[in-house]
């Protein structure tokens, strides 16, 4: 961090350090990017740094201000980047040591992948409004005083970014056992190439997201919809895998994914893919398949001694 240009540089950093966590959630939840997250947490330092905690009563509120417009004008950056992007966007998975113990960012309120791609959908505004009320419990009044505007305004945003969310993702979540139970199952039949087993198991609405940002090969540049083509998808990936000495010399470990478990894959002790399911309301089949293979969005998914 840079030198501090007022008197109490040891108090202010112990304050940002002590609501850093909650810093990093909210932003990540924002903006789906661990990098970009970073970075928005730097700007706020930086403006915390400049202003300090003299005269300022609720210091946990004042960063959070501070964070989540630095995340709506973050927001813009990003967004220009998706328009180059190769092939889908997904959100930089939060992978959990193979142990459990999660690091900070991973101890902070984050929601799941699938809850991540739905707020893509949401404005930069619905979005942090949703994630502010939704998921960290902020009521309006708060909410409209980080973001500058009435309560009443934020009141009516909160109610459009609600209804677009419930309409487009179930309220419902599936067991943890039932979870893991299905995503051992899908591994198994998705590495084997078990056309039968993947049909079973695949809803026939099912939609496959890949995200290799053009850095891996073979990987759908969209997203697939239907279980046929989901089937043939996955089978060929298998195949071609097995071939190239692919899918044979990839290691498997399960772990949690945002709060999720899920599967990663490792090619010579590096992170090769992590695969997150989203499951339909009876647990029981797989409704959307995300997975991330962009080496980009691996750098902090670490490989433990088994």
């Amino acid at each position: 961090m840079s030198e501090i240009p007022f008197p109490d540089a040891e108090a202010a950093t112990g304050v940002f350090v002590e609501h850093r966590e909650l810093l990093f959630g909210v932003v990540y939840n924002m903006l789906g990017s661990v990098a970009d997250t970073e970075d928005v947490l730097q700007d706020t330092w930086l403006s915390w740094s400049r202003r300090g905690p003299g005269g300022v009563d609720n210091p946990r509120a004042y960063l959070v201000r501070i964070a989540v417009n630095h995340a709506l004008q973050r927001r813009a950056v990003v967004s220009r980047r998706r328009e180059t992007y190769v092939g889908s966007w997904l959100p930089e998975p939060l992978v959990a040591d193979e142990d459990g113990a999660d690091d900070p960012a991973l101890r902070s309120e984050s929601v799941s992948l699938a809850m991540l791609v739905v707020l893509e959908s949401l404005s930069p505004l619905e979005r942090a409004v949703f994630v502010l009320h939704e998921v960290f419990g902020y009521a309006h009044t708060e909410i409209a005083e980080i973001l500058d505007r009435t309560p009443a305004a934020v009141r009516q945003v909160a109610h459009r970014a609600r209804a677009h969310v419930h309409a487009r993702r179930p309220l419902y979540e599936a067991h943890p056992r039932v979870r893991r139970e299905a995503t051992e199952r899908f591994v198994r039949a998705a590495v084997g190439g078990d056309i039968a087993e993947l049909m079973e198991i695949l809803a026939p609405d099912v939609t496959v997201w890949t995200d290799a940002g053009g850095n891996r090969r073979p990987s759908a540049l969209r997203p697939v919809h239907g279980r046929d083509k989901a089937v043939r998808l996955l089978t060929g990936y298998a195949r071609r895998g097995a071939g190239r000495g692919g899918a044979g010399s990839l290691e498997l470990r399960y772990r949690r994914v945002n709060g999720d478990d899920a599967a990663v894959l490792f090619q010579d002790d590096a992170p090769y893919a992590v695969i997150v399911m989203d499951l339909t309301p009876e647990g029981d089949r797989v409704s959307n398949l995300f997975v991330v293979s962009n080496p980009d969005k691996l750098t902090h998914v670490q490989k433990e001694e088994a």
